[in-house]
């Protein structure tokens, strides 16, 4: 398999890390002590095409390849995870089903403004009894008219509290279990839409999330995506592509972790000689390197699987899984190196060590990850 960057993808990979190390990177540690939410980035985000990277530029998108996607998530995510999570919600988990999913009239409205910047999406599948078990949603769509009428209660949905629209999973028929489960489009400024109190994280934390209630929300027969019960599916084949987007979020994650603790190393002095030079040190920066990249040759295997258009379901979860404990790992290496400094705020690592934990839990946890290879693996 060929992993060459083209000249396209080495021009963007240029402009994303100008663009991150410029715009983001500066402020990324003011994000995450006040919580705020980057308005002003996400608007960027937009005027430079990452909002729909894989979207064909006729639908508002960049029109360029998942291996694109995967490059520009780690170069955002490098410098503030937070950031690269807004941008890989939209991405992967609305842009992607709505491109594979909606008919062309769905398209157009509701795509492309998202595909541009012009509006955020958020992803509601997790319920307060529903994560991991994806089937046991309770939220429901009960037929009236020529449409549905929705009640329940969604959680921990990144974007909500800024999203425009919502890609929605509820029970259209108990009786069918998860063949019961059909996706809606949602406005979520329409009325019987309420968003609660945003979630206060232990990471991410200029990443918002909280949860989105329905009250007798109608939506029409024009918002539904793809056909009633086939929600499960687009729910699955969506999460297929998300967890290539959180993959390169922990590449970023990972990659800003060691270069953290290489950076300090070498100029860390103990007992007359640079921290580097000690060979406990010395070794353990070469583990690293070596982890972040099997890391990144798994995540850009599971895009470019996707690119040529093969099922990669395991290889996304394997990329997923093995990235995002690597970045766990290195951020946690990362503070033992610089010691002390490595506990307080004035130094990164204790952030990037905060926002790898999650990693581990959205969007499939590692058991879910484990669950998912083991069961293609017993398919082959």
């Amino acid at each position: 398999m060929d992993l060459t960057l083209t000249p396209e993808h080495e021009a963007l990979v240029a402009m994303v890390r100008e663009f991150a190390a410029r715009d983001v990177k500066p402020i990324a540690a003011q994000l995450d002590r006040e919580a705020r939410f980057p308005k002003e980035l996400v608007a960027t985000m937009g005027q430079l095409g990452l909002m729909g990277i894989e979207v064909p530029v006729e639908l508002g998108g960049s029109g360029l390849d998942p291996i694109a996607y995967v490059l520009a998530m780690e170069e955002v995510s490098a410098a503030c995870a937070s950031t690269g999570v807004i941008m890989s919600v939209n991405n992967s988990l609305v842009c992607d089903p709505l491109l594979k999913f909606a008919d062309e009239a769905q398209k157009q409205r509701w795509l492309v403004p998202l595909a541009s910047g012009e509006r955020l999406g958020c992803f509601m599948l997790s319920e307060p009894e529903a994560g991991s078990d994806a089937a046991a949603q309770k939220t429901t769509a009960t037929p009236d008219g020529d449409g549905w009428v929705i009640d329940g209660t969604k959680n921990w949905i990144t974007n909500g509290p800024q999203a425009d629209t919502g890609i929605l999973f509820c029970m259209t028929d108990r009786a069918a279990g998860h063949r019961g489960i059909s996706a809606f489009i949602i406005d979520m400024n329409a009325p019987g839409v309420r968003r609660g109190h945003k979630d206060d994280k232990l990471g991410i934390r200029g990443s918002h999330s909280s949860q989105i209630m329905f009250d007798e929300h109608r939506v029409g027969r024009e918002q539904l995506l793809g056909k009633v019960g086939e929600g499960f599916k687009i729910a699955m084949a969506t999460l297929d592509c998300g967890r290539i987007g959180i993959a390169a979020q922990a590449l970023g994650i990972a990659r800003a972790a060691f270069e953290a603790a290489a950076g300090y190393a070498c100029v860390r002095r103990t007992f007359g000689k640079r921290v580097v030079d000690h060979q406990a040190i010395g070794f353990q920066l070469a583990d690293m390197e070596t982890e972040l990249e099997a890391a990144r040759l798994l995540t850009l295997r599971a895009a470019a699987m996707k690119h040529a258009g093969q099922r990669h379901s395991r290889e996304s979860a394997m990329a997923k899984l093995y990235a995002s404990e690597v970045a766990n790992r290195l951020a946690k290496a990362a503070i033992q190196i610089h010691g002390g400094n490595g506990y307080v705020t004035e130094f990164p690592v204790e952030r990037h060590y905060r926002d790898a934990k999650i990693t581990e839990i959205y969007e499939g946890t590692s058991e879910i990850q484990r669950v998912v290879i083991a069961a293609d693996l017993l398919r082959a």
